[in-house]
């Protein structure tokens, strides 16, 4: 399968693991902008109200996800960060429609890699794409202050300023672009800023090939004073993608 082929379950952004962090490496053709809805968010993540509703919670990285701003609607308090967030409102929703469409075709193409028990056909699969990314683009505008520009390993936030962080569609579906020592290097980062819990989904790559180096890393956070546990979700739709990995601070 092509790289094209793929990018239904690529992440919603692609960061390059680079020494530079300056700006100007940051180019818009090189960033996926496709996202998921809350509802999908809610299966993902086995996420019940009360582990949303009035709480601290970092969506990392974020992309054209509708998290963010529907639970914030609904009295959660999440800010959203990612490195398609250097770019301009308008040039992202541009960018977001010409994925989405360019996905679609590449799905359709490779059908038998997917679960469509979760989706009737490629045609809702689109309509729930462009929810999301028009739910979204229109918090974006609304509320601009909740999306904060990032790019992996380093976050601009406090110690401990989140309750909750949530991270989908990135870590380990990049493993041929993004070495251990990076995991490492964001999962450091994720749990300074993190108070209580960290939940990654899925645990495999792009191909749907687990990630072979999981349980270094798993003893890597226990070091680190985190409990882990690999738990099944309610939601597959890239084959072999049903597993997140939980972490919470002992």
């Amino acid at each position: 399968m092509s790289r094209d082929e793929k990018s239904e379950v690529s992440s919603q952004t692609l960061l390059q693991n680079e020494d530079s962090n300056a700006n100007e490496d940051i180019r818009l053709e090189r960033i996926v902008f496709i996202g998921r809805t809350y509802d999908e968010y809610i299966r993902m993540f086995n996420l019940e109200d009360r582990d949303v509703l009035g709480r601290a919670i970092l969506d990392c990285p974020a992309g054209a996800c509708s998290f963010t701003a529907v639970a914030n609607a609904q009295g959660a308090d999440v800010i959203a960060a990612d490195i398609a967030y250097y770019f301009g409102i308008d040039e992202l929703e541009e960018k977001g429609y010409r994925d989405i469409e360019h996905a679609m075709k590449h799905v359709e193409k490779s059908a038998a890699l997917y679960h469509w028990s979760e989706f009737e056909s490629v045609e809702t699969l689109n309509q729930t794409r462009v929810q999301a990314l028009t739910d979204c683009v229109r918090d974006m505008r609304l509320n601009p202050d909740r999306y904060i520009a990032v790019k992996l390993p380093v976050l601009p936030f406090e110690d401990e300023q989140f309750e909750m962080t949530l991270s989908a569609h990135f870590l380990f579906m990049y493993n041929d672009k993004l070495d251990y020592a990076f995991h490492v290097q964001t999962l450091q980062e994720l749990m300074r800023v993190t108070q209580n819990e960290i939940r990654i989904f899925p645990l495999v790559d792009q191909s749907g090939v687990k990630y072979d180096r999981l349980d270094e890393l798993r003893t890597y956070v226990d070091r680190q004073g985190w409990d882990s546990v690999e738990l099944k979700v309610d939601y597959e739709f890239q084959r072999n993608a049903s597993s997140m990995l939980v972490l919470k601070k002992r």
